[in-house]
């Protein structure tokens, strides 16, 4: 399977298990804005929802992809002899060795390859360390506030009350 058809697959999948868990508010229809709304929309809702669930999920995916990435790409190790030089490498010396101009090009092309390989790991590492982090951090933040908002008898503060307060 190519990568072209494999990402288009996996994007696919993705937006077929993707819930409305996202959303975004817009201005209002009148064209006006700064008219108050603030932090919330005109239904109470706020801006910019994400689940820490949602943030695992796709911080796993990157790490699940990073992994059969790291296996399936290295094409400069694959096939490596006693010395650790993959069969690419080997042949591309073969090629040189015997005055092909192709050796040269083929380890060029082993090289470039290598380079972006490592590249879209360490992307995909990034990206599922930063989510592991904000995921974290947002379950801190959500304890932290909410131990502060709380009414003299202990009892949490709700969403409601919480909206007035913004207003």
């Amino acid at each position: 399977m190519s990568f072209d058809s494999e990402w288009s697959q996996l994007k696919a999948d993705a937006a077929g298990r993707q819930s409305t868990h996202t959303r975004l508010n817009q201005t209002v229809a009148d064209g006006g804005g700064g008219t108050g709304a603030g932090a919330t929309g005109e239904g109470g809702s706020t801006d910019l929802v994400v689940h820490q669930d949602d943030l695992g999920a796709v911080g796993h995916e990157a790490f699940v992809l990073h992994g059969r990435l790291q296996k399936a790409a290295d094409i400069a190790g694959a096939g490596a002899n006693k010395d650790g030089v993959g069969s690419s490498m080997q042949a591309a010396k073969a090629l040189s060795d015997h005055n092909f101009a192709m050796g040269a090009e083929l380890s060029t092309t082993v090289s470039v390859w290598s380079s972006q390989v490592k590249t879209v790991l360490q992307m995909c590492a990034h990206i599922s360390n930063h989510l592991d982090y904000s995921k974290k951090r947002h379950a801190e933040d959500d304890a932290v506030i909410a131990a502060s908002l709380r009414h003299r008898d202990g009892s949490a503060v709700s969403v409601s009350e919480i909206s007035d307060l913004v207003k």
